[in-house]
C-alpha cells in the first residue's frame, strides 16, 4: 500500500498527507476529515487499511499506533447546522482543509482518497479508492473514523432514542423509526434527513 507515497518521496516530496473523511453519508453529527504525514520512506504500520474494512477494536488500536508514528496528525470537522449551510461536498473539503491546516507543517503533496479535491494551495493528487490503496490515505481514513466515532458516543447520551453509540448518526432502522417517532434533534442534517426521509417524518427541531 506505499506504491503512491514511494512515487511521491522519490520526486523529493518529503511531506506527504495522506487525507480522508469520515461520516459523509450520516443523518447526524459532523463531516470529520484527517490528514497523516509519517517519515519519508517508512515503512507502512501492519494492519492499516481502510477503516471500513477493520473492527472497532482494530481501529482504536491502530488509531494510538498512527498517533505514535506518524510525523503529524491533522484532523478537521465541520458540523451539521453549516453542514446544511454550504452542503455535505463543500462540507467535506472545508473539513479537509481544515485538516491540512492542523498538521502544524506544510505538506508537500496531498494524497486525497476519491476523485475530487478542495482548493488548495498545495500540490494535490486523488486517488479513487485510496484508502485500500494508500497507506497514508487509509491511516487517515482510521482516524477521521474513530474521531467521529467518539464524537457520536459522547452524543448518545444526550439522545438515548436515536441509538447514535451503535450507528454513529447513519440511516440504520432504528434511528429511522426513532426520528419517525421523536422527529429530528440539532445534532441531524435537516436538509439531508429531509431531502431522504420525507414524507414519511414529523419534523421539528
Amino acid at each position: 500500500m506505499d506504491k503512491f507515497e514511494i512515487e511521491a518521496w522519490s520526486q523529493d516530496n518529503k511531506a506527504v498527507a495522506g487525507i480522508d473523511e469520515a461520516g459523509r453519508g450520516s443523518l447526524a453529527g459532523p463531516v470529520v476529515a484527517a490528514a497523516v504525514i509519517f517519515e519519508p520512506w517508512s515503512r507502512p504500520i501492519h494492519g492499516v487499511d481502510d477503516s471500513k474494512k477493520l473492527s472497532p477494536k482494530t481501529r482504536e488500536f491502530l488509531y494510538g499506533e498512527i498517533y505514535k508514528t506518524a510525523v503529524a496528525v491533522g484532523v478537521g470537522c465541520v458540523f451539521q447546522k453549516e453542514i446544511d449551510r454550504i452542503n455535505i461536498l463543500q462540507a467535506t473539503f472545508k473539513a479537509m482543509n481544515k485538516a491540512v491546516n492542523d498538521l502544524g507543517i506544510k505538506p508537500d503533496l496531498l494524497l486525497i482518497d476519491g476523485n475530487k479535491a478542495p482548493v488548495s494551495k498545495y500540490q494535490a493528487k486523488t486517488i479513487t479508492k485510496g484508502d485500500s490503496r494508500s497507506f497514508s490515505i487509509a491511516a487517515a481514513s482510521i482516524i477521521a473514523k474513530v474521531t467521529r466515532d467518539r464524537m457520536m458516543e459522547e452524543l448518545d447520551p444526550m439522545y438515548p432514542a436515536y441509538c447514535f453509540k451503535s450507528n454513529k448518526g447513519y440511516a440504520s432502522q432504528a434511528h429511522i423509526d426513532a426520528i419517525k417517532v421523536n422527529g429530528l434533534t440539532e445534532e441531524h442534517r435537516k436538509t439531508f434527513c429531509h431531502k431522504i426521509l420525507e414524507p414519511q417524518l414529523r419534523i421539528f427541531g
